[in-house]
């Protein structure tokens, strides 16, 4: 009788043993939390549908009914399912539900902007209310419930809802059952998290964690852990490889191929269909063959996440700047392993913005917009020397390694072009248009008294201004330049306008004053590219990325949203306050880096040398990674939170979210960069042997006779410093 209790009682412990613990999960054998609970050592049990966990089951257990058919189809939960549950006093996790009894649920719905939002403290310290979370193009079933732990909702805000729930429409996606409590239910599939790419990643586990152990109190409290599908190279602290930087830009050029960013001839149905308007389209396929940049390169990738595979849509626009300035990424990287079509890539890119692409205006001298850049095809009477710009630099860099000179004519009309239309200070303005220029001359926007404190827009065509003196003595060019220079220091910080970001214009300021000291070497000039450069290295935190900061209120284009209403509107800033750990790779720490590098060319002042080191690993860090979607492997994405390593930011700009990539602002000023430091050369000496002179007289006479003179006004012009 002793002996048949003992063994009865180890029979009862083993059952114990073998039963605690063990979650019974109704899904597919690919769904990412029945691969996450594997790989973490979690024991759990895969069955089929909903009725075979309910039945293997044992008493008390943790059983969760992951959705099987989203986002087109919500679960089914017959009544006597549920009878079954709560008679074995089962916990249950439900998502994605089609009806539950007593409680209301309506159609499938999505709403545009919306993101997820911790609405209690089921999570604890760690989550608490008011967090901001993404589920990517989130699918849900309409609920009723009035207190719900996870809701949906379109929120302003970095990490946080900064203005609470008020004045938009809140959406349950995770709610106690109100009569149960020990059913939890999802209006949603949580359970897509690593393949629908939720984020950020660190709070998703926090999530599914918390989750996990409601199912099952006697689970150990051990991090939840799993490898995102797109995800940094390297962690914050890892050693770099002695190479990391030379594969980073091979990488990065690769993305391109990689991408399908070089359009190929056979892909004008396409074009004509998605390239307008800046329009978004599907990625092209990977069958499709690749261009040679005879056709041009497209824009980028659209932020937006497909939440059924993680895949990303592409931008179809054919820009003028984006070409011209990724043209030098691609030369150099023929140099750095001597890929030969990469220097044919190049020579196409420039060939394609000053040929090809017809959006060069080299028509008639005496029109206004004579020497300019169209933006786009379908956007070609806009005029932004901040675009011209950009294609500029990149087709200088381009023809000094590949030591040609046959767009030397084109260089000079083109800066030409913007400096004829620059005003007696050096100041421009934001952009020109048709049929404006055309109606009033060049010779107007020559002779106007005009301000515009903007580095965004202004400042990086005067380095094309410097450079081009540099190598031709024309006084105009310089004269204009310094004074529209100093000007401009005068008036910092206050009178500064700022675009999406404060931080961004002291970074697009660099480069013109390192190239001011290039040609005019004074103390002055050179304490002034220290004033920018002290004033950034104050924001350059650990990892050496540099923390975006918004200036004064007011004076600013696009600030962040001062509603929920507003978010997702405009383009704007992706923190929402000063502090919010973020750093932009479209707007800041891109052009910084080059900023950066000729500072440092110019000066030998090691304090731009370190701050550009740091700067340059943390690129080579956050490139991203992934074998799931090689598409986007060796790219850039625009914002990076470097708190939580992961790729996150307020998603308010409706053109540029967090998750896109500029294929020439970001991924082809990077890669430039890093190549031009791999290569020990910097881009003012590297195209120094320029024979640029040869062409300049006779165009330079005919754009801007001598008999126009060039009056420089210096009124009110003095030492910042006394």
């Amino acid at each position: 009788m002793q002996r048949c209790f003992v063994r009865s009682s180890i029979i009862w412990l083993f059952l114990i043993t073998t039963t605690q613990g063990t979650l019974y999960l109704s899904c597919e054998k690919d769904n990412d939390l029945y691969q996450v609970l594997k790989n973490n050592n979690i024991q759990c049990v895969r069955c089929d549908n909903p009725k075979q966990a309910v039945k293997q089951a044992p008493q008390s257990a943790g059983v969760l009914i992951l959705a099987q058919g989203y986002p087109l189809t919500a679960t089914a939960i017959e009544p006597a399912l549920l009878d079954e549950a709560m008679r074995k006093n089962l916990r249950l996790y439900i998502e994605f539900p089609k009806r539950i009894t007593d409680i209301r649920l309506g159609s499938i719905q999505t709403t545009p902007l919306a993101r997820c939002v911790v609405t209690s403290d089921l999570f604890g310290e760690a989550l608490p209310a008011m967090c901001i979370l993404a589920i990517h193009a989130c699918h849900f079933v309409s609920s009723e419930n009035e207190t719900p732990h996870l809701a949906l909702a379109k929120v302003a805000g970095f990490d946080k809802a900064v203005f609470g729930l008020e004045g938009t429409t809140v959406y349950p996606l995770l709610f106690d059952h109100p009569d149960h409590t020990n059913i939890l239910i999802a209006t949603t599939k949580l359970s897509q998290c690593v393949t629908g790419r939720y984020a950020p990643t660190r709070s998703w586990q926090l999530i599914w964690r918390r989750i996990l152990q409601w199912l099952d109190p006697e689970l150990p409290d051990n991090p939840l852990t799993w490898t995102q599908t797109v995800r940094p190279t390297y962690a914050e602290n890892d050693p770099l490889p002695a190479d990391a930087q030379r594969e980073a830009v091979i990488r990065g050029i690769d993305w391109h191929d990689n991408a399908k960013m070089l359009v190929h001839e056979s892909w004008s149905d396409e074009l004509n269909k998605y390239g307008a308007g800046n329009a978004v389209g599907p990625a092209p396929q990977p069958n499709w063959p690749i261009g040679d940049g005879t056709h041009g390169l497209l824009e980028g990738v659209h932020s937006g996440i497909d939440p059924s595979d993680g895949s990303q849509k592409i931008r179809w626009w054919l820009r003028t700047d984006v070409n011209g300035e990724s043209s030098i990424a691609f030369a150099l990287r023929g140099l750095i392993d001597g890929d030969t079509r990469s220097r044919t890539v190049a020579a196409n890119l420039a060939d394609w913005v000053y040929v090809n692409s017809g959006l060069f205006n080299n028509g008639d001298p005496l029109d206004g917009h004579y020497g300019l850049l169209g933006w786009a095809p379908d956007t070609r009477n806009r005029f932004y020397q901040d675009n011209d710009i950009k294609a500029i630099l990149g087709i200088i860099g381009t023809a000094a390694v590949l030591k040609s000179e046959r767009w030397d004519e084109a260089l000079v009309k083109n800066i030409l072009g913007n400096f004829r239309t620059t005003g007696q200070k050096g100041f421009r303005g934001n952009a020109l248009s048709d049929p404006a220029v055309t109606h009033n001359g060049w010779q107007f926007y020559w002779k106007r008294d005009v301000v515009n404190f903007h580095p965004h827009y202004e400042t990086w065509i005067w380095a094309s201004y410097l450079w081009l003196y540099h190598k031709t003595g024309y006084e105009p060019l310089l004269d204009r330049t310094r004074l529209a220079i100093t000007l401009t220091m005068n008036a910092y910080p206050d009178q500064w306008r700022w675009t999406n970001g404060f931080q961004q214009e002291r970074g697009r300021m660099l480069l013109a004053l390192a190239w001011l000291v290039r040609v005019d070497d004074t103390l002055q000039h050179r304490e002034w590219l220290d004033q920018i450069a002290n004033d950034m290295m104050e924001d350059q935190v650990a990892c050496g990325a540099i923390r975006e900061e918004l200036g004064k209120i007011g004076m600013g284009s696009y600030a962040p949203p001062t509603s929920n209403a507003g978010y997702g509107t405009n383009e704007a800033s992706l923190i929402q306050q000063n502090g919010d750990p973020l750093a932009d790779m479209l707007y800041t720490c891109n052009f910084t880096l080059l900023g950066l590098h000729e500072a440092y060319a110019a000066t030998g002042h090691d304090k731009y040398l370190q701050m550009e080191n740091k700067l340059a690993e943390f690129f080579i860090r956050i490139q991203v990674s992934s074998e799931d979607h090689p598409e986007l492997d060796g790219a850039w994405y625009r914002t990076f939170d470097y708190t939580q390593w992961d790729y996150w930011g307020s998603n308010a700009d409706h053109g540029w979210g967090a998750w896109s990539v500029e294929s020439g602002w970001t991924q082809g000023w990077i890669t430039t960069v890093l190549a031009l430091r791999e290569l020990n050369l910097n881009l003012w000496d590297l195209s120094a042997d320029s024979k640029i002179k040869r062409v300049f007289d006779p165009i330079r006479q005919q754009m801007i006779p001598d008999d126009m003179g060039s009056p420089t006004q210096t009124a009110g012009v003095h030492d910042v410093r006394k």
